[in-house]
């Protein structure tokens, strides 16, 4: 009662003009021994001092998070006795109750204690910005809880977390800083990302246009895989209330701080089963998930990263459909003032010491498209595979038809250029790119010539790092999808190059063929079963015989992985087997629509097809229903 008191009040004042922009936002910092508390009229962030934990966030006087309260209203910051967690909650992450990052500052519990700061004082700037920070120093120990971590921690590193609140925004910025000395020892990191756990009235979950839906707390989830959605796709992201019109959510002003790329698939949003089923929301900067991510860093290595500062956005509207929109458009306002002018620390670069690099990729592919559909052009570090990346920085952007390319607020460094598009099979790498600090570099043109074996004899699907124009390609949120293929294809699949339509005729995953009555899909691991061998069947025709000397290349873009081979036949005899690079991705067993992504040949004796019917048969072989592989695209080149 007493916070829908204070939420009518303060709309009073709005309506009455008296928190209005101009004096409505003086924002406030009030301390205590344990806790820090920022205000401004709008919001209210409540950090603990010990961890860096969001303790309590208000938005107009109504809690947003699942803080558990004490007998005067205060967020419980109870201590236990020495040895337990001072958190006052169980030990493990998952008995987190509001929001926090997994590698949070307090460390594996032990006496000393994390330094806690006034960063920016809002008496000295007018009352428009606050901002506080919460330092751990490793120091012989490991940082972190969550899955992976041991008792004793999981990364050597100091872990830095700042939360800020600037006048008259219902925002709160937050962001961590990663620094490990050259004295601390090789460490690697684990599952890392921000979390916060939502109040029970927030019962509608918008992660992305397809993972847009009514939530409640009594609804039976199942796998909360089938939420996931690419990053990049999705800056914004979180969950409104359908009875008290209002919303929580994450927004990411850039992807510079993440994980693998545009391609990237992640959870951002489930309900908890261990906090009675409490909403939540994720930004995972580095997992597992879908091939995962790294961030190794050697003994004697001096390494820094900061994540963010990304933005928990408050807002409210007249339904779930005008609060998400709403939540969309202040991330784009967000991104358009990256990177922040008002954060100060050396460890992230001004704008000022950012640069612009542009340039123009030309496509040189005689057998291929003349324009790009969707090129996607990066800048990535040098000797580290993109895709699995979180250790460094990466900078993304979409170039024109023409491929012309502008990417902006690029940090200093040594980078590596790639480039991929729809359309194109395969990636343009450029090496040794030096990004000078400010300023501008033009790479002029440069130019891409897909790699080419010989001329093509047929292409299957489109090069677009996912099976999207499969058949089943849009069902890969369905746990049963493995076994609806064995009903839909009984008799497996014969595909005839120009007859068959890859929409209908070839489905987007080859897994074990389940023939069982009593298989089950058990949440988070995927079907129980096994199946048989599964042919996949290519019909085409040559109009004349290959050369002697003639070489073929079977050339595949794998774009998830559960098995380690696949075996070719080509008309009726076998002619070996494909070795697959990235063997387990999990994209099958937690219902991706794609993992990592990889090309692989198989080359084969020309002289093995004829003039006429040709048939070239790819098999997964008997096993695990939770095996097989995606598709991206298929292609067969013969060099006479």
């Amino acid at each position: 009662m007493r916070k829908q008191i204070i939420r009518i009040a303060t709309a009073f004042l709005l309506a009455a003009g008296l928190c209005c922009s101009c004096n409505r936002g003086q924002v406030t910092l009030v301390e205590d021994e344990q806790t820090y508390t920022l205000d401004n009229g709008i919001v209210s962030a409540v950090i603990a001092k010990a961890s860096g934990d969001l303790v309590s966030l208000q938005y107009k006087g109504q809690e947003m998070l699942a803080t558990r309260m004490d007998a005067e209203g205060h967020p419980d910051l109870a201590l236990d006795p020495p040895g337990a967690n001072p958190h006052g909650l169980n030990p493990g992450m998952t008995d987190h109750q509001y929001g926090f990052w997994s590698h949070d500052a307090m460390g594996p519990r032990d006496t000393r204690d994390a330094v806690a700061t006034v960063t920016i004082n809002p008496a000295r700037n007018g009352r428009k910005r606050a901002e506080v920070s919460v330092k751990g120093i490793a120091e012989g120990r490991k940082m972190g809880t969550g899955p992976g971590a041991s008792q004793d921690g999981q990364f050597a590193a100091d872990v830095e977390i700042r939360y800020a609140i600037e006048d008259g925004s219902a925002k709160v910025w937050t962001y961590c800083i990663f620094t490990h000395p050259e004295s601390y020892p090789a460490s690697a990191i684990g599952e890392a990302r921000f979390c916060a756990k939502l109040a029970p009235i927030f019962d509608w979950m918008s992660v992305d246009k397809s993972v847009d839906f009514h939530y409640p707390k009594d609804h039976f989830a199942g796998d909360k895989y089938v939420y996931t959605a690419v990053q990049s796709e999705n800056p914004a992201f979180g969950w409104s209330s359908t009875t008290e019109g209002i919303g929580c959510f994450i927004l990411n002003p850039s992807m510079e701080y993440m994980s693998g790329g545009p391609t990237k698939v992640e959870f951002m949003g489930h309900r908890d089963t261990n906090q009675a089923a409490a909403p939540c929301i994720l930004n995972y900067w580095r997992s597992s998930h879908y091939g995962g991510a790294e961030v190794s860093v050697a003994a004697g290595e001096a390494w820094e990263k900061v994540i963010g500062p990304f933005v928990i956005y408050l807002n409210e509207g007249p339904d779930h459909d005008a609060i998400y929109a709403d939540a969309r458009a202040e991330a784009a306002k967000e991104a358009q003032a990256w990177p922040y002018a008002w954060v100060d620390s050396p460890a992230y670069a001004k704008p000022a010491e950012r640069a612009t690099v542009s340039g123009r990729i030309a496509l040189d592919d005689p057998q291929g498209p003349k324009a790009f559909t969707r090129l996607q052009v990066g800048l990535t570090a040098p000797d580290a595979f993109w895709q699995r990346d979180a250790k460094h920085y990466q900078f993304w952007g979409t170039a024109a038809s023409d491929g012309s390319f502008s990417l902006k607020n690029v940090r200093p460094g040594r980078y590596t250029l790639v480039a991929f598009a729809d359309g194109v099979l395969g990636e343009f790498v450029k090496e040794g790119i030096e990004v000078p600090a400010g300023g501008t570099l033009d790479l002029q043109d440069l130019a891409w010539k897909p790699r080419r074996e010989g001329r093509e004899i047929f292409g299957i699907g489109t090069p677009n790092r996912n099976g999207s124009e499969f058949r089943m390609g849009s069902d890969f949120r369905d746990p049963e999808v493995v076994l609806k293929y064995a009903k839909e294809f009984p008799k497996d699949v014969t595909f005839t190059v120009g007859e068959s339509d890859p929409a209908r005729d070839w489905p987007y995953l080859h897994v074990p063929h389940n023939t069982a009555d009593d298989v089950k899909v058990l949440p988070f691991f995927g079907i129980m079963g096994t199946g048989r061998a599964t042919p996949y069947r290519i019909r085409f025709q040559l109009d004349q015989a290959p050369a002697a000397s003639a070489q073929a290349v079977l050339r595949l873009a794998i774009c998830g992985t559960a098995v380690p081979a696949l075996e070719v036949s080509v008309n009726g005899a076998k002619a070996g087997n494909v070795a697959l690079q990235q063997t387990r991705d999990g994209v099958i067993t937690r219902h991706g629509s794609h993992g990592i992504w990889y090309e692989t040949d198989f080359p084969f004796d020309g002289r093995k097809l004829k003039k006429g019917w040709n048939e070239l048969t790819l098999t997964v072989p008997a096993g695990s229903l939770n095996s097989g592989l995606l598709y991206d695209y298929i292609r067969l080149e013969l060099k006479d």
